[in-house]
């Protein structure tokens, strides 16, 4: 049977909705018919989100994300995803807490980065993404990549953008070419690929506004999950197959 999944999302629910996209319609493609994903979705009040963590308040963060993670394992969840890049910064409390798997979103776009070849990349996100080092150093540090991040105007553009428009539905052109602008910068450092490291920049930008390759984070992480869910079902075909 495929394996339940445990989203934690509302951050933001724009995001969280492209999740639920991807996975029922990864479903689909891999197992035809009206096949479709079984989930479990934790969704947060985003304002609430937001407030405590431009005020610094990682621990009460923290607390939540935890208190999710175990609602979600309790209600039947088999495997966990964070549904934003910024609330990794907690993850490892997050795995301690719960008895189920949580796929980090930095490990398999890191993975699919080292399998391309490539070892200096660019990375977008809020600015909590871009300056700590709980995401950039898991990159480095685990899978051997040099991490640049726009310098203090860029990321103060991208983090804006982010919160005053992306969680709120809002997409410009103007917001677009900014993104574009600020890739380039990136890939005149030395980037070699880009780290869509938000799941909402994925609303705004895609491969065709960069010179180099895109990460798709959002897209990445939900791929890595169908992998984890249908693992069983993958497996029993094959056994039946051998059989046979």
């Amino acid at each position: 049977m495929m394996r339940m999944i445990g989203l934690i999302g509302g951050m933001s629910w724009a995001s969280s909705a492209e999740y639920y996209r991807l996975l029922n319609e990864g479903v689909r493609a891999r197992l035809g018919g009206t096949a479709s994903a079984r989930c479990l979705l934790w969704s947060f009040d985003f304002a609430d989100i937001e407030a405590l963590q431009h005020a610094g308040d990682w621990s009460r963060l923290t607390e939540r994300m935890v208190d999710a993670a175990r609602r979600l394992e309790a209600a039947g969840a088999d495997l966990l995803l964070i549904c934003t890049n910024t609330m990794h910064r907690m993850a490892h409390d997050v795995q301690s807490a719960i008895g189920i798997p949580l796929i980090h979103i930095a490990d398999p776009t890191a993975e699919r980065i080292v399998a391309a070849g490539l070892r200096k990349v660019g990375l977008l996100g809020t600015a909590f993404t871009m300056e700590q080092d709980f995401y950039k150093g898991r990159l480095a540090e685990r899978y051997g990549l040099e991490v640049i991040v726009p310098d203090e105007g860029d990321r103060a553009t991208v983090h804006r953008i982010i919160y005053d428009e992306l969680v709120a539905g809002r997409i410009e052109p103007s917001s677009r070419e900014a993104y574009r602008a600020v890739i380039a910068r990136l890939v005149g450092a030395g980037a070699q690929a880009v780290i869509l490291g938000c799941t909402e920049i994925m609303l705004l930008v895609g491969p065709e506004d960069s010179p180099v390759p895109i990460f798709d984070t959002t897209a990445i992480h939900a791929a890595a999950a169908l992998d984890q869910a249908l693992a069983t079902v993958q497996d029993i075909d094959e056994a039946r197959r051998t059989a046979e």
